[in-house]
């Protein structure tokens, strides 16, 4: 059980999905006034906490219900290469999932009730994304998952915390990463569609087809760019987060991509460049927010 191997396993490609909101979040804290650093580190903390929890339990089950297996396109997973042992890789999920848990009781004595109800609900979110007798992977219900906890749910639970308020402001500007990470997502149910399909895992790509998946992408990628105009809307003001919005442009070859490269290393290559993407949109439009606060 290598270093390298545990580092492969906690898949660092995905974890911007974490960073982005948590990011989002504290910049728009900061901007309103309302920054509170101990909240946004045990936010910043518990996000990726559940994510690399998540990704360790999807490594164990997607294993052990078969939908990983020597034929899949897409990078090493630990357990079904025989890198780290199963029962060593689910310990490892169940104490990242502990972490998130001790992470969130700061945040719950700070901002109360609803912020352990986000917590729970996201923990138990990650467990049962591919745990379980109907994980929600499974099922096609993962892009939703994937929307709303990586996106307002984030972005809003880390700006609450801070602020101890919300506004829908907040709540809109989360939908920026949360298509984004539902465009990783995308990309990764298009790469493993064959492989997901033998193994009975309904994503939405099993499910309508690899055109839809690519349609779903493309999708994902304008809404995303244009959420900073939605957001400017209803503030009125912050202008500066429009430069977020130049992310449509950069996503060009990966939409590309997308729809031409069908082999597993083209279609990962895309991944990683769209967790690129998903940093620099998050990174454009903190910065946009603080620039233009008053």
């Amino acid at each position: 059980m290598k270093l390298s191997s545990w580092i492969l396993a906690i898949r660092p490609k995905t974890l911007p999905a974490a960073i982005a909101p948590v990011a989002i979040g504290t910049a728009m804290a900061y901007g309103d006034g309302l920054f509170h650093a101990p909240s946004a580190l045990m936010a910043l903390s518990a996000a990726l906490c559940i994510q690399i929890g998540t990704n360790l339990a999807n490594d164990y089950f997607d294993f052990k219900k078969g939908a990983d297996t020597a034929d899949r396109k897409g990078p090493t997973r630990v357990t079904q290469a025989g890198l780290i042992k199963p029962q060593a890789v689910l310990a490892a999920a169940v104490i990242f999932f502990v972490l998130a848990a001790l992470s969130s009781i700061y945040l719950v004595h700070r901002a109360g009730p609803c912020i352990l109800i986000i917590a729970a609900a996201s923990i138990i979110s990650g467990i049962f994304y591919t745990a379980g007798p109907k994980p929600l992977g499974y099922l096609g219900l993962g892009d939703i998952f994937v929307l709303i906890f990586f996106g307002p749910v984030a972005v809003g639970g880390t700006y609450y915390c801070q602020a101890l308020e919300i506004n829908w402001a907040v709540v809109i500007a989360g939908l920026g990463p949360g298509f984004l990470s539902m465009a990783i997502l995308a990309v990764n149910n298009l790469r493993d569609i064959d492989t997901d399909r033998r193994a009975g895992k309904l994503t939405l790509a099993v499910r309508f087809g690899r055109g839809f998946a690519m349609s779903e992408y493309l999708f994902c990628v304008i809404a995303a760019t244009l959420t900073p105009f939605a957001v400017y809307l209803i503030t009125d003001d912050h202008e500066g987060i429009g430069a977020a919005s130049l992310i449509g442009f950069c996503a060009i070859p990966c939409v590309k991509a997308a729809f031409t490269h069908l082999d597993g290393a083209g279609l990962n290559r895309v991944l990683g460049q769209t967790g690129l993407l998903l940093l620099v949109y998050s990174a454009v439009f903190s910065m946009g927010w603080l620039l233009c606060s008053r």
